[in-house]
């Protein structure tokens, strides 16, 4: 039997698609969402609705975007979530997130099983969204779980740990083998729940600076800062900011970067516009 097909439906590669089907895990899913009809929720990739319809039970509407037109149009002819859903055919790299929560008037309950090749861009482009969702549960590849909540110090830490802790809390939730997926990925999987901050612990003038910093940081994780930031911090000010030059990229934490950040705003703001 081709390990690819589940109900009926050949999983795509181009589409990175493992289709969940283990039914323990599916429900300990919909347990830590713990979905209330008074919500909005929006599904990301919802693909053959392995998640999406033990949720829609505790619902009266949920919002879906999903690529794939086979599985979009599968979705529309359900024979009881098609009352349920609003269903978005594009890629969700390209949504909007803050208008659909100014149409629904609160802000937005976001959860998927993430294609592992789209994992990381989408992460990037939903922190831009943060002020829009309450909170957000994904099934990710482990490698990319353990960045979101590395600590300085550590292999696993770098700009995806420094950005997602910059706007949000991570908790891990469950560990996933890959026999719970068809086809089985090579790799296990975690859920993890990202809450945003409400005020953000260490506030930054300018979120573009300091994703710019970290791209320039870890680009050369090797190298001291005095090195790898030397061309945008002199020694002087880094002894000012009380941050050893001596550092690596992985050793200075999310509220040392903040303060580069808006130190670099506050006396180079041409520096990226």
């Amino acid at each position: 039997m081709n390990n690819r097909v589940h109900q009926g439906y050949y999983a795509r590669k181009r589409f990175g698609q493992n289709f969940l089907k283990d039914n323990n895990v599916i429900e300990n899913i919909v347990t830590a969402i713990h979905a209330q009809c008074s919500e909005e929720l929006v599904e990301i990739g919802p693909g053959l609705g392995a998640l999406t319809e033990p949720i829609s039970q505790y619902l009266d509407t949920l919002t879906v975007i999903e690529l794939d037109r086979d599985l979009a149009t599968r979705l529309q002819k359900h024979p009881f979530l098609s009352a349920k859903l609003t269903i978005y055919q594009q890629d969700a790299m390209t949504f909007d997130f803050s208008l659909l929560a100014q149409q629904k008037g609160q802000r937005l309950r976001v959860f998927g099983n993430l294609p592992y090749n789209i994992a990381t861009p989408l992460m990037f482009h939903l922190f831009s969204y943060t002020s829009s969702v309450k909170d957000m549960h994904f099934m990710l590849q482990k490698e990319v779980a353990n960045r979101l909540i590395a600590k300085p110090g550590s292999k696993a830490y770098g700009r995806l740990s420094v950005m997602a802790q910059y706007y949000c809390r991570v908790i891990p939730v469950l560990e996933v083998p890959s026999y719970a997926f068809t086809p089985p990925p090579k790799v296990e999987s975690v859920v993890v729940r990202l809450v945003p901050f409400v005020e953000l612990p260490y506030p930054v003038i300018d979120t573009y600076i300091l994703s710019n910093i970290t791209i320039e940081a870890f680009s050369k994780r090797r190298k001291t800062l005095r090195n790898s930031l030397g061309h945008l911090f002199s020694l002087d000010t880094l002894d000012v900011l009380g941050i050893d030059a001596r550092l690596r990229a992985e050793n200075v934490t999310v509220a040392q970067y903040c303060q580069l950040a808006n130190w670099l705003k506050m006396h180079q703001n041409k520096y990226w516009e």
